[in-house]
């Protein structure tokens, strides 16, 4: 699928086999439209976008352009989705009284279906992305009423008429949003849909520890890590000194992955992607260079592109391509979502 007017109207620890888990993934899906809608749950956040080109001045000022946006990792997802060309999409996320109806117009702007539970007594969740010269961005997060989304506030009925499942890997960081999170896929395996989960946060994945995560995720088709979360997730040593994991850690933690999960997308920039299927060998697939203004959420656009593409029919290789496209487009916007 390819980017739509989103003003159009819309239709109505290692990654191996453990003891007692199956020893390979299970096959994806054959290619080929799937007629359904995409159901999202996950984070709607507030996000407050500082892009700064001098170095930060410790203990004094800094100039920078800042700007108050619409955020959130799985609300980005549905966004890039349905910019992407997937007709029908809904996101199931919590927020505060206080910017409840913002949010949802924002959503619905976007083509999204927004199914947000309003909390009164916690606020929307605040992210403070902090962005370089180099576009390259550093998040202080405020979860607030993101990781209290409960079971109470979960449906079965959700899934009536929906082909994929995608969750946001921030839900996975809190008892209660965990298990909120594992109800749905439960519900969405019993009756044959497809998941897929985002592992979202390298540091919070380290903080909630990597074999309680892929325990969580277990049951899940597809895992969209970025390459920092999949050599966490595969259990790579990480860089000395600190740095991106290199081409072949990429490609050692995808295939790791893959033996665990039918379908991996690792991202890597504007290195782009790389994609195993039923445990073969990585597939590179290229990224789109372009000079970058802001880097928030272009994991998300490749997200959302990735499974609109997917619904249509495309290869998971042909998906990660679109993914790759949308990724490039949201570096040269200020935040997460699309224009």
């Amino acid at each position: 699928m390819r980017p739509v007017d989103p003003a159009a109207p819309r239709p109505g620890a290692a990654a191996g086999p453990r003891p007692g888990k199956a020893a390979g993934p299970r096959p994806v899906a054959a290619a080929g439209p799937r007629h359904g809608g995409l159901l999202v749950l996950g984070d709607v956040v507030t996000d407050v976008v500082a892009r700064y080109r001098a170095p930060l001045a410790h203990g004094t000022d800094t100039a920078a352009a800042i700007r108050l946006l619409p955020g959130g990792a799985g609300a980005n997802v549905a966004c890039w989705a349905a910019r992407w060309g997937c007709a029908d999409v809904t996101l199931l996320g919590r927020v505060g009284a206080e910017s409840a109806a913002w949010h949802e117009q924002a959503l619905r702007t976007a083509g999204v279906r927004p199914r947000l539970v309003v909390d009164e007594e916690v606020p929307t969740g605040t992210v403070i992305c902090l962005v370089d010269g180099a576009a390259e961005r550093t998040f202080l997060t405020d979860s607030g009423a993101v990781l209290r989304l409960r079971p109470g506030d979960w449906s079965p009925a959700l899934l009536d008429g929906v082909a994929q499942l995608h969750l946001s890997g921030y839900l996975f960081f809190a008892d209660g949003s965990r298990a909120t999170a594992r109800l749905a896929l439960s519900a969405a395996r019993a009756r044959g849909i497809p998941v897929s989960v985002d592992p979202a946060s390298a540091g919070f994945l380290a903080e909630a520890g990597v074999d309680r995560f892929l325990d969580a995720v277990e049951g899940a088709e597809a895992l969209l890590p970025n390459r920092e979360e999949a050599a966490l997730l595969a259990g790579i040593p990480a860089a000395d000194p600190p740095g991106p994991p290199s081409p072949a850690e990429a490609g050692e933690a995808a295939a790791k992955l893959g033996s665990r999960f039918p379908l991996v997308a690792v991202t890597a920039g504007a290195e782009g992607a790389l994609v195993v299927e039923d445990g073969a060998a990585p597939v590179r697939v290229p990224g789109v260079r372009v000079t970058a203004r802001d880097t928030t959420g272009a994991g998300d656009a490749f997200t959302g592109a990735f499974l609109a593409a997917r619904l249509g029919g495309a290869s998971a290789v042909e998906a990660a391509a679109e993914g790759c496209r949308a990724g490039a487009r949201a570096v040269l916007r200020v935040g997460g979502r699309p224009g």
